[in-house]
């Protein structure tokens, strides 16, 4: 739990610092429409309910999607894909690594079930791998990329999922050869 914590917190070190110093355009897209924040004070307390859920209910369908879409993926690499074959791919380290992000990248899990998951795989692979299956997975897989696609340009997102996965790569391959 420590590896991963510090794992992330340097991820997102380097990504502010990356968006702070590096990153001077609007990474939103031209065409994003940003919504004008409304003032509900002035409403009571049922109207202020149904605007909540009517928002939620909004938000569920436009995301949901990728939910359905990601679990639609992850379902046939479960099915499709012999873990002998993963288990070949991951006799080196750096290749270990590589195969578990594109694993947590397609899977799309939750944070929470990558634990468990992570753990099945921690015989098999090692801490450096399983590290980069635990970090990468929540910052990107495939329902949070089809969620930037909607809203940031492709340039910024090529950043982003660079410094993410090169930070990565490197922590893991320190953390394996602890």
């Amino acid at each position: 739990m420590t590896l991963r914590l510090i794992g992330s917190l340097l991820v997102a070190i380097c990504l502010g610092i990356l968006l702070g110093f590096f990153v001077n355009d609007n990474i939103l897209k031209d065409n994003y429409v940003v919504h004008e924040q409304e003032d509900f004070s002035q409403l009571s307390w049922g109207k202020k309910l149904f605007h909540a859920l009517a928002h939620a209910i909004d938000e569920f369908f436009d995301t949901g999607r990728y939910l359905i879409f990601g679990s639609l993926v992850a379902s046939a690499m479960q099915i499709y894909i012999p873990t002998h074959i993963l288990r070949t791919l991951g006799k080196t380290p750096l290749l270990a690594i590589l195969v578990l992000m594109l694993m947590a990248f397609i899977l799309s899990l939750c944070s929470e079930a990558d634990a468990f998951i992570g753990a099945s795989l921690l015989s098999t692979f090692g801490v450096g791998p399983v590290m980069a299956f635990l970090l990468i997975g929540p910052m990107v897989d495939i329902k949070n990329l089809m969620m930037m696609l909607k809203s940031f340009k492709l340039r910024f997102i090529g950043q982003f999922i660079g410094v993410a996965s090169s930070v990565i790569i490197v922590y893991c391959l320190f953390v394996g050869v602890l």
